[in-house]
């Protein structure tokens, strides 16, 4: 069984050709995405109720929304807004649910079940998914005629377009942005609508009654079956002028449409929202990739498909690429695959330089093998290649060959020793297949908080745990077949000399640079000068062992000691040529004036050379650019987005603050943030405090406060609170007693003013495929000027009464009302929120916000009122206590290996002190090489763990396979750790060659993970071999156990110890060579 492989060669070699074929077939494939897919964690739910003010909208839906929504117990958090005729509440899962489509269902039957019980008025609650992926293509149709923008034929375009995409194969969702609604609008004057007795509504409910789009029966025959249809719907502009109006106060008379209003088409008034591409008008198409999908081959489908497209275009009508997401793909898993091959070649270089390009070429094996299973392992898996997944792959680079290099090496020695390959290869696997497998687990246990990490981050990283535990899995199962047999083919017996031996030939150490040469090739780089004085400082640091635990542990301590200097950036910047631009007005701003504020904002940017190009969408979030950017602002006319595109993605931390004070001293009234796209959870704004209570006012107050002190704060920008902004609004102070003698009452003039103002919706008009609706309302001018709106005429309920004008009825005057009112898990909320300057790290801003808290009357709230720190903090602390919560389980699990493999709670304990101070070495490396402690870091020093105490476990198996190590014999002791130096230095040095490539590649994101993991592991190789044993002596002697100094050698020669090979990981009792017979 043990030389299955060996006595095989076929079966070797079709297994190796198997695995290349599952792992090139898997590779074609896997589907290609930039980031990982995560689960849905949130969805919208916005109701309107016209007219309503904020305190009725909370009152009447909000709260019942969220009373019926808080019986679901998966929800974690409810986040609401209600707004003058708006409600919005967003709804968030727990991060431990794992099938959150399930939740999403109990939540769209909750809405259903509360809307019978809403108030009468109030639209149909909708549902909207919160979108994670970012999307795959982003196409925009640009107006570029100088004749005004005909929305009308820009929106058919578009949506002809989306319909082509829509059925493409591979193709999920097609989303318009900056698409105006299209509707016919009749427009009356208000002394035209006294004159006939009507009103906007009567107008309205007329033409709906000319509208004939209802079934009128069928006709049914012994042979026949008709439908019987009305043929006189309405079908054009023309006919609906053509209506008859039968008019209030005569009955008998008619009027036609056309000759009391204006009948015409164009877009909804006010727009809900707008495009602007280029400086011109647009209609963007967005759209989302299945995600099963090579985004490669479905982008070269679509713009197969969009250059017959433009064909058909008219004239004036272009299309233009805002984003392309295959282009980032391509540049990013062709980076990543670059640093895939560098650091495999560093790998290499290193094993050859230690080895021997015999033994590094089986093990150099390894790397490519396993990398094909762990593509094969991802198909099966269901995990596509992104950044992710792939990262995992380079970090398992150094990782992957440490059991190539244990079972090569040893299956080396046993043949020099003079075995048989087949039983070479029988005792190797018989005595290091436990041990490697025990090894395997423990680094693989390290890796499991990154794989079992609950929420969206989890989500995020999981992949990178899967890969290398896949790597590893890989690497033990060819360690444990294939390689045996590679290493057994290969390897060559030396010559021996007349009398048959062939040590005489390997007693002198070559002093011939050509055969030094071709020794080192063969062997590895091996001296016996530094050998000698290698046992000489193991001499001193055995004799005293206190003094090799202090120098051990002064890395480790530095690194604990430095934790607290290290800044804190727990989410890094993405590397992309692109960031996000948001602006937002005073709530009353119309539409109109955040375009122009947008296009002037444009011309101030697009000075700058390093800038591209600038596209705005008005009204709403742009489409997603970034898995991460917020979607949660909806029909918000004082609201914009921009993407900006630059020409390359170096050096733009100056630049977007440059544009930040640029904007900031030409736009004053406006708040303007340009926000660096970032990697980890979506948050409004890196800095936030929120502040809980019942009483708005008070709420409002205590808002201010904080947000004076926060404003003072250093690198802070802007500031934002949620109550600080009053809206204006229109109030009607009506006399009851005129309203009851004009046989009026409240609620008719409240209907009438606002089918005269907004509009009163009555019958439609089918063009092509679209329907437009009809809206009664009056003209734009009676609308847009409070004077005449005060003056309108109200029409009696009373048969042939006289209209009476508003202004008699009451006063009409501007007054201050609540803009808004926020609420979190059904508490009213004052979220006060800073924008920091770009590259500056949240952490220490946040840190001088709190001290002037403590200093402030913050500290003595009123009672029932209270506030929480938000933005990167609390998501900071949400993913560490996630990932702290998983270590508990996983230190016990590898805490029960490492016991049951040395059956001993005391060299547990000693593995057990190197994983601590591996987490200081981790530490130590992050402020040596100036790198902040954020999460990518942290998942360093977790892994780390692992990949450390994997040395010191090779020098604790071997004092312990060692019967006289046992015994505190200081000569066995010294002997036991040279024969482990050189495998511990071959995997020390091939897993940080394999972290190379990661950390020369630059940027914020990965090299924290590389340094502290590479940096840790160089610290870890001394620990294994000064720290472990040095401990060990001392436990030893606490046991009673003394040490026997007269055995240690005082000097050395360089033929002793010439051609010195190294004992490999075993927990067998089989004592370790001496240095002659090693030599």
């Amino acid at each position: 069984m043990w030389t299955l492989f060996y006595r095989n060669p076929r079966l070797s070699i079709l297994t190796i050709f198997l695995i290349i074929v599952w792992g090139l077939s898997s590779f074609l494939i896997l589907p290609r995405m930039e980031d990982p897919e995560l689960s849905q964690p949130a969805a919208f739910i916005t109701t309107r109720f016209p007219g309503a003010n904020a305190y009725r909208v909370e009152s009447l839906v909000t709260e019942k929304l969220e009373q019926e929504l808080f019986e679901i117990e998966d929800i974690e958090t409810l986040k609401s807004i209600s707004r003058a005729g708006n409600s919005t509440v967003v709804v968030n899962v727990k991060d431990n649910v794992k099938d959150v489509d399930k939740v999403w269902s109990k939540v769209r039957d909750k809405v259903s079940d509360v809307t019978p019980f809403l108030p009468s008025g109030v639209l149909e609650p909708e549902y909207e998914d919160w979108i994670t992926r970012a999307s795959t293509l982003i196409l925009s149709l640009t107006w570029n005629l100088d004749a005004p923008v005909n929305y009308a034929v820009l929106t058919r375009q578009a949506k002809e377009l989306e319909d082509r995409l829509r059925i493409l194969s591979g193709t999920e969702k097609v989303e318009l942005f900056g698409a105006p609604e299209e509707e016919i609008i009749v427009e009356l004057q208000p002394s035209a609508l006294t004159a006939l007795g009507l009103t906007a509504g009567d107008i309205a409910q007329q033409i709906k009654m000319s509208d004939a789009k209802v079934s009128a029966g069928q006709f049914r025959d012994n042979f026949h079956q008709l439908i019987i249809q009305i043929d006189q719907e309405l079908d054009s502009l023309e006919r609906i002028r053509r209506i008859p109006i039968q008019l209030g106060n005569d009955p008998g008379q008619f009027t036609l449409l056309g000759d009391i209003a204006v009948v015409q088409k164009g877009i909804k008034q006010p727009a809900s929202e707008l495009a602007i591409v280029n400086g011109r008008p647009a209609v963007s198409v967005a759209v989302l990739m299945e995600s099963s999908q090579r985004i490669d081959r479905w982008t070269k489908n679509v713009i197969q498909n969009l250059e017959e497209f433009q064909q058909k275009l008219p004239e004036g009508i272009d299309v233009q690429t805002i984003f392309e997401q295959n282009r980032y793909v391509q540049n990013r898993l062709n980076g990543l695959f670059k640093n895939l091959i560098l650091g495999a070649i560093c790998v290499l270089i290193t094993s050859f330089l230690l080895m021997g390009w015999k033994s590094a070429l089986v093990v150099a094996s390894a790397l490519p093998l396993s990398v094909m299973m762990v593509l094969g392992g991802m198909k099966e898996l269901g995990i596509p290649l992104h950044q992710i997944s792939v990262t995992g792959l380079v970090i398992a680079l150094g990782l992957l060959i440490d059991n190539a290099i244990v079972v090569v090496d040893e299956v080396n020695k046993e043949l020099e020793a003079g075995l048989k390959p087949a039983k070479a290869i029988k005792k190797t696997l018989q005595s290091l297949t436990i041990p490697l497998f025990a090894s395997t687990l423990t680094t693989t246990l390290t890796f499991m908080p990154i794989v079992l990490l609950p929420g969206s981050t989890g989500e995020f990283v999981s992949s990178i745990g899967v890969s290398v535990i896949l790597a590893l899995f890989s690497s033990l199962f060819l360690a444990l077949t294939v390689l045996p047999a590679l290493a057994a083919w290969l390897y060559q017996p030396k010559k021996t000399d007349v009398s048959g031996s062939s040590k005489a030939n390997r007693k002198k150490y070559p002093t011939n640079f050509n055969k030094q040469l071709k020794n080192w090739c063969n062997q590895g780089i091996n001296h016996p000068f530094l050998t000698n004085q290698y046992r000489l400082v193991l001499d001193i640091l055995l004799q005293v062992p206190i003094i090799g635990i202090i120098l051990a542990l002064a890395l480790p301590l530095n690194g604990f000691f430095a934790a607290s200097s290290l800044k804190e950036q727990f989410f890094t910047p993405a590397e992309r040529n692109q960031f996000s631009i948001e602006i937002e007005l005073q709530s009353v701003a119309s539409i109109e004036e955040t375009q122009n504020i947008a296009l002037q904002a444009r011309e101030v940017m697009i000075q700058h050379p390093e800038i591209k190009e600038v596209d705005w969408f008005l009204g709403r979030n742009a489409p997603k650019i970034y898995y991460n950017l917020q979607q949660n602002r909806r029909n918000s006319p004082n609201y914009a987005q921009g993407i900006v595109t630059l020409q390359s993605n170096y050096e733009n931390l100056q630049l977007i603050n440059d544009l930040q004070q640029e904007l900031d001293d030409a736009f004053p009234s406006a708040l303007i943030v340009a926000k660096e796209l970032q990697q980890g959870e979506p948050i409004d704004a890196p800095i936030e405090l929120r502040i809980y209570g019942p009483d708005l006012d008070i709420l409002r107050d205590l808002g201010n406060q904080a947000r004076a002190e926060l404003a003072q704060v250093k690198n802070i920008i802007h500031t934002k609170a949620d109550m600080s902004e009053t809206l204006p609004q229109v109030a009607l102070d009506l006399d009851e007693e005129k309203v009851r003698l004009a046989h009026l009452n409240k609620s008719a003039i409240a209907r009438q003013l606002n089918q005269g103002l907004e509009g009163s919706l009555g019958g439609s008009v089918l063009e092509s495929r679209e329907e437009l609706q009809v809206r009664t309302r009056l003209a734009q001018e009676e609308r847009s000027n409070l004077e005449r709106i005060a003056s309108l005429n109200i029409l009696s309920n009373q048969a042939n009464s006289n209209s009476i004008p508003l202004d008699a009825l009451g006063d009409v005057k501007l007054v201050p009302d609540i803009a808004s009112i926020n609420r979190r898990n059904g508490q009213r909320m004052n979220s006060i929120q800073g924008f920091i300057a770009t590259g500056i790290l949240p952490s220490t801003v946040l840190s001088e916000f709190k001290q002037r808290l403590e200093k402030s009357s913050l500290q003595n709230l009123p009672s029932g009122y209270s506030l929480e720190f938000g933005g990167e903090e609390a998501e900071r602390d949400k993913a560490v206590g996630n990932l702290i919560s998983l270590l508990g389980v996983i230190l016990v699990l590898m805490t029960a290996t490492l016991v049951l493999s040395f059956g001993s709670f005391r060299y547990a304990a000693i593995i057990a002190l190197v994983g601590i101070c591996a987490i200081g070495l981790g530490l130590f490396s992050l402020w040596l090489f100036d790198y902040p402690l954020g999460f990518m870091g942290i998942l360093g020093i977790v892994g780390l763990i692992g990949v450390a105490i994997n040395d010191s476990i090779v020098v604790l198996a071997g004092l312990n396979a060692n019967p006289s190590v046992r015994k505190k014999d200081l000569k066995s002791i010294r002997e036991t750790i040279v024969a482990s130096t050189r495998h511990i230095l071959t995997t020390s040095f091939t897993t940080i060659a394999g972290f190379i490539p990661l950390w020369l590649d630059g940027g914020d994101f990965w090299p924290p993970l590389a340094i502290s993991i590479a940096g840790g592991v160089g610290g870890a190789t001394l620990l294994a071999l000064s720290f472990v044993p040095c401990l060990y002596l001392i436990l030893g002697n606490s046991f009673g156990c003394a040490a026997k100094n007269s055995n240690i050698q005082k000097s050395y020669t360089p033929d002793d110890y010439s051609d010195f090979q190294m004992n490999r990981l075993q927990f067998s009792n089989q004592p370790t060579a001496s240095s002659d017979e090693i030599s």
